[in-house]
């Protein structure tokens, strides 16, 4: 009997995942959705200014990274075949445009994906976010 209360205890509570990856796509706290979640392009607070939820332990790291190169590549790809095969651009136009396309894309979603990251981690207890309350 004590086994079981033991493992009901360390469980986080149940919060919402979706809300808290809205709010971490804004780059909101996912906790009250109030406070910054990053202070730079992707340094993340140490905790929200508000909630005082903390996030230093967030474990994003590679991630972001790799979502953001899957999104990007499965978007531009599709999309840079259709341009050549429907416009036969000049390769160095082609390149240029897709180049800035790649970049813009990627600089948009990177801190973005981060935030919704941490938003998921936060509501599914992962790390040190399930001591928290």
């Amino acid at each position: 009997m004590q086994r079981n209360i033991d493992t009901a205890q360390a469980e986080p509570k149940d919060r919402a995942r979706w809300p808290a990856m809205r709010r971490g796509w804004r780059g909101k706290c996912p906790n009250c959705g109030s406070g910054p979640l990053l202070k730079s392009y992707l340094k993340v607070n140490h905790d929200c200014a508000v909630c005082r939820e903390e996030f230093h332990h967030h474990r994003a790291d590679d991630g972001p990274a790799y979502l953001t190169i899957l999104l990007v590549g499965h978007l531009m790809a599709p999309t840079l075949h259709l341009a050549f095969v429907t416009w036969r651009p000049e390769p160095l136009t082609l390149f240029t445009i897709f180049a800035v396309g790649c970049v813009g894309l990627s600089l948009y979603l990177l801190p973005r994906l981060k935030g919704a990251m941490i938003g998921f981690q936060w509501a599914k207890g992962m790390g040190g976010f399930a001591s928290s309350t």
